[in-house]
């Protein structure tokens, strides 16, 4: 009867405890380390560069490029090969891939907030030694069966905060990871557009060329006649062929360069170069007007921003954690379960047994090791702080080099489209003066030269324009925004 006051009274002080250990742990009163705050970075107030013409400052944030950034080109072949990138392109793959290893880290890291259960049947037969002896407290006489079924339970209270900030960095660095799916996805869309606006300014070169190239032969049968009557030279005859034949080697040259675009493109979409081509098509039509919006939306805008700044996050957690192993770890343990040696008695209530307790431990010593295992994840946590400044500064960066070249590739395209009209004139004149017989040819070589290079370089110009739209969509992040970025119960959910 004392026995069973004695463990109900235990049982009973064990009841009234639970319910303040419980209030403890799931309290962030008593965790140490730094509280986190976003870092700070420097954040203009307006870009340098001014803003595509026809964009207006006050425009509602909803103008905003979004989703299907690459739609606003109207190119129903370029919108195809973009949705392959999400669901053939390795790269992406590879990031979504490593998204669910970060997530499933986080399940790892949560299961430390719970205890753990394990049990190991076993059923055994025994004799012991024959020299032992009668009177000695391991002698049983004969041989025994032993059925044990014991349920043993362990857990460590996170009293000191450790185990929530392993999961909130686990967290962090799978929202870290999150961010660098999208960027991923972000980039080799961008790169896909970029590589096919550069294929079909290669094939506007080519449609010049091979119209410069016509032009060129009936420039030599022009010439061949003239010699024909005597009116021209065979040095006349020897530079039209030489103009055709330089003009029809760069046109042959083109193909090398579209054939490893178009080789690029394939494989970004997750095809073998061998079964993929797209038709040519010289690009046409400027490139659209991009929404730029305010550089203060510029960081919830950018994934690469929203990684590194989880990152940051991630780091400063891994500092509370250094500093709680400067506490002692609280350890409960119980166990309990059926013993018998008579498997008909197995599960009876005399067979019984458990056991329940508690423990602290703290190091004494360690020479200095936790102190500089703070100092070390302090020092990364400053090395994350840097990164994530820097990579502000850079988007920004490439924000404002992109609008520089869109201004400055538009007002070249003005001035070259004059030039080309001025060097089509030129021309004229001069293929109307070598007619008359009034100057040589080599005149109209020159003027041949010059406007297949203007022309040839408002083809260049516009295709430069078309990168630069592409990569002022990416400098301003594609359309996404932290909106979309999983939360901790979002990362925490299985991924399959």
């Amino acid at each position: 009867m004392n026995a069973a006051t004695n463990t109900f009274s235990g049982g009973h002080r064990v009841a009234l405890l639970l319910p303040l250990v419980v209030t403890l742990l799931l309290s962030d009163a008593c965790m140490v380390g730094p509280k986190y705050r976003r870092p700070t970075a420097p954040v203009p107030q307006v870009y340098k560069e001014p803003p595509p013409a026809g964009w207006k400052e006050a425009q509602p944030k909803d103008q905003a490029v979004r989703g299907k950034w690459w739609e606003i080109y109207n190119d129903p072949e370029l919108n195809a090969l973009e949705e392959q990138v999400n669901i053939s392109n390795q790269n992406v793959l590879l990031a979504e891939a490593q998204y669910r290893e970060a997530r499933d880290a986080v399940r790892i890291a949560r299961s430390g907030l719970f205890p753990t259960v394990s049990t190991s049947p076993s059923v055994s037969r025994s004799k012991p030694s024959s020299t032992l002896s009668p009177n000695s407290t391991l002698f049983v006489s004969g041989t025994r069966w032993d059925y044990t079924l014991p349920v043993d339970v362990s857990y460590q209270a996170d009293v000191w905060g450790s185990i929530r900030r392993s999961v909130r960095s686990n967290s962090a660095l799978a929202q870290a990871s999150a961010a660098q799916l999208e960027n991923a996805r972000l980039s080799f869309q961008a790169e896909l557009a970029t590589f096919y606006f550069e294929l079909h300014g290669l094939d506007g070169d080519q449609d010049l060329l091979q119209r410069t190239l016509k032009l060129f032969q009936d420039y030599l049968e022009l010439t061949q006649k003239r010699f024909n009557v005597g009116v021209a030279s065979g040095a006349d005859v020897a530079q039209a062929r030489t103009q055709l034949a330089v003009t029809r080697a760069a046109l042959i040259d083109i193909g090398v360069q579209r054939a490893q675009f178009e080789h690029a493109i394939a494989i970004l979409t997750g095809k073998a170069p061998a079964g993929f081509s797209i038709a040519p098509s010289p690009l046409k039509t400027p490139p659209p007007v991009v929404p730029v919006g305010l550089p203060s939306e510029l960081l919830e805008r950018r994934p690469d921003i929203a990684a590194a700044e989880r990152q940051a996050g991630s780091a400063n957690e891994q500092i509370g954690i250094a500093k709680a192993a400067f506490y002692p770890a609280l350890l409960f343990s119980a166990s309990g379960g059926f013993e018998t040696a008579d498997i008909a008695k197995w599960f009876n209530a005399p067979s019984r047994f458990w056991s329940l307790g508690g423990q602290l431990a703290e190091t004494l010593f360690d020479a200095g090791k936790r102190r500089a295992q703070v100092d070390m994840t302090e020092a990364a946590y400053d090395a994350t702080v840097a990164n994530y400044r820097l990579t502000v500064l850079t988007a920004f960066q490439q924000v404002e080099d992109n609008l520089a070249a869109l201004r400055v590739l538009a007002e070249e395209a003005i001035a070259e489209d004059e030039a080309v009209s001025a060097a089509e004139q030129a021309l004229a004149i001069s293929t109307a003066q070598y007619k008359a017989g009034t100057t040589d040819y080599l005149q109209v070589i020159t003027s041949q030269t010059a406007a297949l290079q203007a022309e040839k370089s408002a083809v260049d110009i516009l295709t430069r324009r078309m990168v630069a739209d592409v990569l002022l969509i990416e400098a301003l992040g594609g359309g996404w925004d932290t909106s979309k970025l999983p939360n901790e119960k979002q990362v925490a959910a299985r991924t399959k």
